[in-house]
């Protein structure tokens, strides 16, 4: 069975269903005919909002009707039609949507008195109407205007339907009782066609205040801010308000914006951008915009409660960017708007941002969290803003007054400048990588030209305020030459070592970009020239040269009228011959360059993030970060979008590096631990390997190849391990901290020691082995030359040959371990004796770790002894006397080539703890080896003899 409400309910729609089907026929068809033709602005939106009203009053008759289809059924068959089938119950939300489009539809006819335009164009034809609208229409004065006649009918019957609406639905909540299974339903709707009625209430009584307020306004500013959006909410004429520090005679607060009139000036203020702060004193309360803020002073506390609730009510309905409920107004709790939000915005006021558009998160009118900020000029800037400024990571493009260029600069930023780690595009012409402050370049920084570049340029070192000064490597490729040295004020200044492509090298002091006194000039061919000279090397003023033969040549150089070169001087030739170390190993720019502040840049941001005490949110500023490139995506503005490596990807938070580092200090798992950290370059430690690697590659390689360049590539790699220590220490001393302890007292040098040569070094040295051991093999080129021509003439000698020259006792020989055919002679056996120390030895190459160098030395040697104790058929120790002779032969059959650069590394590489021990003396008794295998008399010698070992030991 259907209740009666239910059949009330029909017959409530069936009303309303005929009333709109009239309404569209009578009314809105005939507005549309007769509304202003489209040829100016005004018109056009008149025209336009009536269709709008046409369309909205199409679409709730169809609702209606569709309501009224379900109705029907419910009644004709109630037992197999539940009432939650009812449209009205089962999408009252899509309905009560469409009664809001039509509210929303008429009342911006009102606002804008469309009625009245459309009666006064065609007035004689509605009078005619009159007897018609007065069937629509209760109480309707024969005196009143058409025009109110028109609006009246249009809304009149709505109004009247949701009244009965909303009583019949209650009135069905009651009937159905409490545990039916619609009820719900019911109650829903009628609660919200009860929102609906007074949110219709307010919207109509809203439009026509708006209507009103345009009477009161000069034409000027009727025709700024009459528009069909606007709704009146507050006006300063009702209830007074004064504003502080601004000027305004009238206040007008719309449902989307805040309206300050003074004359004819007019300030708006969008209320998405609009914070209310409330007052602590008086009856005043602070408004804040994204470039004013101002006070809103009331003349007592009812009309300071009344503006700010509305202005803050606004506020939110503003933000939820549409009309629904709760209705302003309507609520037992005030809402409050959101600190935080995410708006679009254009500056007008002069400065930095004049005309700019920031989108994005804003914070009490200011733009705080991630946002954009685009200029008129194309300048784009994408990043992270803090209270207004830009604050952490950002990419910046500016562009360039060429066509399709722009620098681009991805960088953090603090307080509006760059500041820490960046990557600066300039155009394709050139790359900075490195740390900023201020805005300028500062601190450790690498920028190097397009490789296209006409003028081919790298400098890598440190910066102060935008310049290049301190230590510094540049590398010109229009002159070939590289400068190591000190900078000031963007020129070289102070002492400097300057190596070319043709091999020559100086070292002098600079000022002003000019080398200024006497320095050390070297040839290719080993020639030392210490005096005056230029920067093309011309020689001038005093000076020595001594020649590989030790010549030396003194007195006064000058370039003469011709292409040679002028001479005053004594020529000396009773000179003995010099000891090639004495010039062709001769090393530049030690004790000149400390290496403990070389690298004093590239060290600071690791020790300052240590001091800071780690934290993960300054990890990229402080310590660089990857970020993708190329040169299709620098062409377009997608590259604002570009993404840099976030450390937590591969990594790890800040958090769990320590936390990993803390249950990895067993020597052992430290070990592990190092290895697996210095292989990631979005670790810390990584970190700091990559930016040394950087500056070693910049100076040794390439170019600055160069044999006299060594001792300083080797105290580098030194420093480094114990600087990557100290990082170690530093990072593993934060991490006790954060857990409340504390790292235990500073270890002495012999501990640090310990550690940086036996564990960080091994480690680490394989980063900078192919640039360091190149300058060895270059250092140490004459001795491997006559080295290789030793091993060459040994290797033509057969194996029994080779023992008896180098005066092997015979019964060391393990001829026995040979399997030989009856074909075949001992004397023609070559590369069988002592074959697994040979291939032991040769194992030395394989690694660049100088611990496992010396351990396969070790193993060499132990099985030389294991070889003899097989031939003897017992163990047996072998004496120096006959380890030497044994040692060599094994050293020739294994043919290493650059022994010498080998020999040399490990000595100056290995841990400070085996010297002494059995390793150094294993590595002393193989520079013997090596040394004699050089001897002149060794080549000559190659024939039948034998050679007395305990006079060459």
């Amino acid at each position: 069975m259907c209740s009666p409400e239910e059949a009330a309910l029909l017959r409530l729609e069936e009303v309303f269903s005929a009333t709109l089907a009239r309404i569209n026929s009578l009314i809105l068809q005939p507005l549309l005919l007769t509304a202003p033709e489209p040829l100016e602005p005004q018109g056009r939106e008149c025209l336009r909002l009536l269709q709008q009203l046409h369309r909205s009053s199409q679409q709730l008759w169809e609702v209606t009707e569709g309501s009224l289809q379900s109705l029907r059924k419910r009644l004709r068959h109630p037992d197999s039609t539940s009432l939650e089938s009812l449209l009205l119950l089962r999408d009252a939300d899509r309905v009560l949507q469409i009664y809001m489009e039509y509210v929303e539809s008429y009342t911006s006819c009102v606002v804008v008195q469309a009625f009245q335009k459309a009666a006064k164009k065609r007035s004689e034809y509605w009078w005619g109407q009159r007897k018609v609208l007065r069937q629509l229409l209760w109480g309707v004065s024969s005196e009143g205007s058409m025009s109110a006649a028109l609006a009246q009918a249009l809304c009149q019957p709505l109004t009247h339907h949701l009244q009965q609406y909303v009583l019949l639905l209650l009135k069905l909540a009651d009937a159905i009782g409490k545990h039916h299974p619609a009820r719900e339903l019911v109650v829903h709707a009628a609660t919200h066609f009860g929102d609906l009625q007074s949110f219709t209430r307010q919207a109509l009584d809203q439009a026509v205040a708006t209507q009103a307020l345009w009477h009161t306004l000069s034409s000027r500013l009727r025709d700024v801010l009459c528009t069909p959006a606007h709704r009146l909410l507050q006006d300063s004429q009702d209830i007074p308000v004064t504003v502080t520090p601004l000027r305004a005679e009238r206040v007008l607060l719309f449902d989307d914006a805040l309206i300050l009139l003074q004359g004819h000036n007019v300030q708006t203020f969008d209320l998405k951008l609009v914070w209310v702060n409330p007052g602590q004193d008086g009856y005043v309360f602070r408004i804040l915009t994204p470039e004013e803020e101002f006070f809103i002073c009331a003349k007592d506390s009812q009309g300071q409660v009344v503006w700010q609730w509305k202005v803050t009510q606004a506020v939110c309905q503003a933000l939820r960017g549409k009309k629904d409920f709760p209705v302003l107004g309507a609520g037992l709790e005030t809402s409050e708007p959101p600190a935080c939000r995410c708006v679009v915005y254009t500056f007008r006021a002069e400065g930095r941002l004049c005309q700019a558009t920031y989108e994005g998160e804003w914070c009490w009118g200011r733009p705080h969290g991630k946002g954009t900020l685009k200029w008129p000029d194309g300048q784009n800037h994408v990043g992270d803003f803090c209270w207004g400024l830009e604050h952490g990571f950002g990419i910046r493009l500016v562009p360039q007054a060429s066509e399709d260029k722009f620098d681009c600069y991805k960088c953090h930023w603090q307080e509006g400048s760059m500041c820490g780690y960046g990557i600066c595009e300039h155009g394709m012409d050139e790359v900075y990588k490195g740390y900023f402050q201020a805005g300028l370049r500062h601190g450790f920084g690498v920028l190097e030209s397009a490789p296209q570049a006409s003028q081919p340029f790298r400098y890598t070192g440190h910066w102060e305020r935008g310049q290049r000064s301190g230590y510094g490597i540049e590398e010109d490729g229009d002159r070939g030459e590289r400068y190591i040295g000190m900078w000031q004020a963007n020129q070289r200044h102070g002492p400097g070592v300057v190596v070319t492509q043709a091999g020559v090298c100086y070292q002098g002091t600079f000022q002003a970009d000019k080398m200024v006194g006497s320095g050390i000039l070297l040839s290719e061919d080993d020639s030392l020239y210490e005096g005056t000279f230029t920067r093309d090397l011309t020689l001038v003023g005093k000076g020595k040269v001594t020649f590989p033969n030790g010549f030396t040549l003194e007195g006064s150089f000058g370039s003469g009228a011709g292409r040679g070169l002028n001479v005053q001087g004594v020529l000396d030739m009773a000179a003995l011959p010099l000891d090639p170390s004495s010039t062709c190993k001769r090393q530049l720019g030690l004790g000149v360059f400390p290496v403990e502040s070389r690298w004093q840049g590239a060290y600071s941001p690791f020790r300052d993030f240590v001091h800071a005490g780690c934290p993960g949110d300054l990890q990229e500023a402080m310590l660089g970060f990857h970020v993708q490139s190329s040169k299709e995506l620098r062409k377009s503005q997608e590259y604002l979008r570009c993404e840099r490596t976030h450390p937590e990807d591969s990594a790890g938070s800040m958090e769990d590096i320590l936390e990993e580092l803390l249950q990895h200090r067993k020597p052992k798992a430290l070990q592990q631990y190092l290895r697996k950290a210095l292989s990631n370059s979005l670790h810390p430690l990584g970190k700091l390997l990559q930016t040394l690697m950087l500056t070693f590659q910049a100076t040794y390689a390439g170019v600055g190849a160069n044999k006299h360049l060594q001792g300083l590539a080797q105290e580098e790699v030194k420093q480094h391990a114990q600087e990557i220590w100290a990082f170690y220490r530093g990072l593993l001393r934060v991490a006790l901290q954060r857990k409340g302890q504390a790292l235990e007292e500073d270890e002495d040098a012999e501990s640090r020691d310990m550690q940086v040569y036996g564990l960080v070094l091994p480690l680490m040295l394989r980063s900078f082995y192919s640039e360091l051991f190149t300058l060895y093999l270059l250092l140490h080129e004459r001795e491997d030359s006559l080295y290789s021509q030793g091993i060459a003439n040994l290797s033509l000698l057969p194996d029994t040959k080779l023992l008896e020259f180098l005066d092997v006792q015979k019964h060391l020989w393990p001829l026995k371990d040979l399997t030989l055919t009856t074909s075949q002679r001992c004397s023609l056996i070559r590369d069988k004796c002592f074959l697994s120390a040979t291939e032991c030895l040769q194992k030395i190459i394989t690694t660049v770790d100088p611990r496992e160098k010396l351990e396969v030395l070790d193993r060499t040697y132990g099985e030389i002894e294991t070889t003899v104790s097989r031939v003897l058929g017992r163990e047996h120790k072998l004496p120096m006397d006959d380890l030497l002779p044994l040692l060599i032969y094994v050293v020739s059959r294994a043919r290493i080539q650059h022994l010498g650069a080998e020999i040399h590394l490990i000595r100056d590489m290995m841990d400070p703890v085996h010297t002494g021990g059995l390793y150094d003396f294993l590595l002393t008794a193989l520079e013997s080896c090596y040394e004699h295998i050089q001897k002149e008399d060794m080549r000559l010698h190659c024939l039948p003899g034998h050679w007395d070992f305990r006079e060459l030991w």
